[in-house]
């Protein structure tokens, strides 16, 4: 050993280099997994994702028919309120348009306070990554 190394020299006999390359060398396997953990949960969310996303778009585009249809229909009931105004078709539509506006905007906040409570992040892939740095501080602890 040299003498400059001697002075770096730990407890159990390992150098100050050989202590941050097994650092490094743990850093890297520990990514490395983290990692390997989140493109594994990536890859069964896709699989699951071409079983279901062909039907949710048959379905979206049945539903955006019926909907076009019963907004018609609707329209045609409330102008019947109206039948001696020029402008039954006009209110019609605008009262119509106004309830689908009210429940468009209802729909819409309650899926973003859902988003909100429940994130986007993989959850797994978070909890084990705030379960690693809560190990991290207590090895730091332990060590200092």
């Amino acid at each position: 050993m040299h003498t400059n190394e001697a002075a770096y020299t730990t407890n159990n006999g390992q150098t100050l280099a050989s202590v941050i390359r097994e650092i490094r060398d743990e850093a890297k396997e520990f990514i490395q997994t983290r990692l390997r953990m989140a493109k594994s949960e990536l890859k069964e969310t896709i699989a699951s994702m071409k079983v279901w996303l062909p039907l949710v778009a048959a379905a979206l585009t049945l539903l955006a028919t019926a909907y076009a249809l019963f907004t018609i229909a609707l329209v045609a009931l409330v102008s019947a309120a109206f039948v001696t105004s020029p402008y039954r078709w006009f209110l019609s539509f605008l009262i119509v348009g106004l309830i689908w506006t009210i429940a468009g905007v209802i729909c819409g906040y309650i899926a973003l306070v859902q988003v909100r409570s429940q994130g986007t992040f993989p959850k797994r892939t978070v909890d084990v990554l705030k379960a690693d740095g809560i190990w991290l501080q207590n090895e730091v602890k332990n060590h200092v």
